[in-house]
């Protein structure tokens, strides 16, 4: 009584006068076990109810215990007691070529209860069993050999991109095609061998997640695996979470920033890495909806396919074998087994789930503790209301002469146009008692030089352009010098005029700045600028490009190169608040394969992190 396919149903239409005959009684006993199976498999699944436990006896026998399971046509299979068996008495033992067997049950009917039928015909026969027995039968085959056509089941819910890809090991990053604003987000590496040679695999890669945070604040997730050696066939996976921001975008992007993913199979590097970006979108629907509406998309049909097999996997049975016996060396019941949920255990899983704590609340406690035992940081109010600083780094070149005078690039300080003081001072770095300590002179350094040597005698002055919002700064040797490149920091005060004074207090001490100011990238490619926000709470930020043909940027910070290489610059400013901004630059060149990333001064005279 072996049915693939249970519908469409159909029943009895009982009217007076009507005949019935067996085939009308075989009609109504398919009806309603149709019904059940039907049930079983749409509402459970397939998999093991409870029991059916897996232990080795001996060297060659086995323990199967009682237990219940469904399988993928909705059949109940009942182990009604357990039962020990030589495994080579089961059936397919005999057929198997590996070391590796995997131990199944399915449903099987047996007609049972012969009895004599008292109306049969001569061609008929005399006896006819009386009953059908719902039983089991238990049987091997090699690992992962499962015999069936059932379909493997995809749905649109992940989205997922290859880190990297070589002969020995495939890298895949992973997370929800939509994600719920202010909720967790699982994003998921999984790394899987996909051949049989002895190499132990590292990689790491930086993930941008404009949209997302970290548990500690960051637009970013570092993600890899260090020094891992699997077996053919086996993955790892690695889970990072991270918050959904509640923002009034309708989509993001997860980038892999350009050049942070390294590849190495035994400490040799593998130039395997591919860069990607993962389009996520955003909806204010809860996960549970999400889900839901996920699972409640895959139609009938694709829903029986996926459930065809007919076999319960209750483990994998490694042996150690020779050509006239085998020795069952270990039993693996983790990770092979499926169990289906049933309310019936919902107070017994509850209760053993209270003894575990998600690892999400685990990050926020602590997060939450390390704010407790961090000082109150405690801002003095300023005579001035908007200041600004950054560093610069002004190229000498070779051979440089005493009285030569040297011009750094125009360099904005992002308070704005108007009235705005700079002061410069040379950054130096001195060595002594094997510690290095680092000081920025304002003024004359050769007043120093006694008690700092290798300190540049140089002399500066500024020029600030009101109506631009930058300056330019020059300096003059006094005496020659070895350096090819000056630092210097800058420090610029803006002074309120007019209506600005009285608003002026709503923005002191607050400042935005940029985690890469300045970024190396290469043509069409894209990069995430992210933004720290300095004595101020998070809040909307607008970015724009300064000039046509600079490129695109999207509302939540993903800059995409133009085509022709160059400097670009970028705006970054609080959307609420636009006195509050900063700049970032990015040098856009065609890169060559293989080409190493020069210095910054190589491209620009001049580097600058303004906040």
């Amino acid at each position: 009584m072996s049915n693939s396919q249970p519908y469409p149903f159909e029943r009895n239409r009982y009217y007076p006068g009507k005949m019935l005959t067996s085939a009308d009684f075989q009609a109504e006993q398919n009806y309603h076990i149709n019904k059940s199976r039907f049930k079983n498999s749409m509402m459970y699944g397939t998999g093991i109810i409870c029991g059916m436990g897996i232990f080795s006896l001996d060297d060659v026998s086995i323990l199967v215990e009682s237990g219940v399971a469904i399988d993928g046509a909705g059949h109940e299979i009942v182990i009604d007691s357990s039962v020990v068996k030589k495994l080579s008495a089961i059936e397919g033992f005999d057929k198997l070529e590996g070391n590796v067997a995997s131990l199944k049950v399915r449903y099987k009917e047996q007609d049972v209860h012969s009895v004599y039928s008292v109306n049969h015909k001569s061609d008929e026969n005399e006896y006819e069993f009386n009953r059908i027995s719902e039983g089991y039968e238990l049987f091997v085959t090699d690992k992962d050999d499962d015999g069936s056509s059932a379909y493997d089941l995809e749905t649109e819910f992940l989205s997922r991109e290859t880190l990297f890809k070589s002969e020995n090991f495939i890298g895949q990053v992973m997370l929800p095609t939509t994600a719920c604003k202010g909720k967790n987000i699982k994003v998921v590496l999984e790394i899987k061998k996909v051949s049989s040679a002895d190499v132990r695999l590292s990689c790491h890669g930086i993930l941008e997640t404009p949209a997302f945070t970290t548990p500690d604040g960051e637009h970013e997730i570092e993600i890899g695996v260090e020094d891992v050696s699997l077996a053919e066939g086996k993955s790892i996976i690695k889970e990072y979470w991270v918050q959904v921001m509640d923002t009034e975008l309708l989509d993001t992007e997860v980038i892999l920033r350009s050049g942070s993913a390294a590849v190495f199979e035994d400490d040799n590097a593998i130039n395997s890495a591919q860069n990607f970006s993962i389009r996520i979108r955003l909806s204010s629907a809860s996960p549970l909806e999400l889900v839901s509406r996920e699972a409640g998309k895959i139609n009938l049909e694709m829903r029986t396919l996926s459930l065809s097999d007919n076999a319960i996997k209750l483990a994998d049975i490694r042996l150690m074998r020779t050509e006239s016996a085998y020795i069952i060396e270990d039993i693996e019941e983790l990770d092979v087994k499926h169990y289906v949920v049933t309310p019936a255990q919902e107070f017994l899983r509850n209760s053993f789930l209270s003894y575990y704590v998600k690892e999400a609340d685990i990050k926020r406690q602590t997060v939450e503790k390390k704010a407790a035992e961090s000082p109150a940081v405690v801002s003095t109010p300023r005579e001035f209301t908007n200041i600004a600083s950054g560093t610069i780094e002004i190229p000498l070149g070779k051979n440089a002469r005493e009285g030569d005078i040297r011009y750094s690039g125009e360099v904005t300080h992002g308070l704005g146009n108007g009235n705005v003081y700079v002061e410069v001072g040379y950054d130096n770095v001195s060595e002594g008692a094997g510690t290095a300590h680092k000081s920025t002179v304002f003024g004359n350094p050769e007043l120093f030089n006694s008690q700092t040597r290798h300190m540049a005698d140089v002399e500066t002055a500024v020029q600030v352009l009101n109506d631009k919002g930058s300056f330019v700064v020059a300096v003059r040797l006094l005496k020659p010098v070895d350096y090819l490149v000056l630092n210097f920091r800058w420090v610029a005060i803006r002074f309120p005029a007019g209506e600005d004074v009285e608003v002026s207090d709503d923005y002191y001490d607050k400042s935005i700045s940029v985690d890469t100011p300045t970024v190396i990238m290469g043509t069409k490619e894209t990069h995430y600028f992210g933004v720290r926000f300095n004595n101020m709470r998070n809040s909307s930020i607008t970015y724009e490009l300064t000039a046509p043909g600079s490129g695109e940027i999207s509302s939540d910070g993903i800059y995409t190169a133009p085509s022709k290489e160059g400097v670009y610059e970028i705006r970054i400013y609080c959307t609420d608040m636009p006195v509050i901004c900063t700049y970032a630059y990015a040098i856009v060149k065609k890169k060559m394969v293989d080409e190493p990333e020069g210095d910054l001064s190589d491209v620009l005279p001049v580097k600058g992190d303004g906040k």
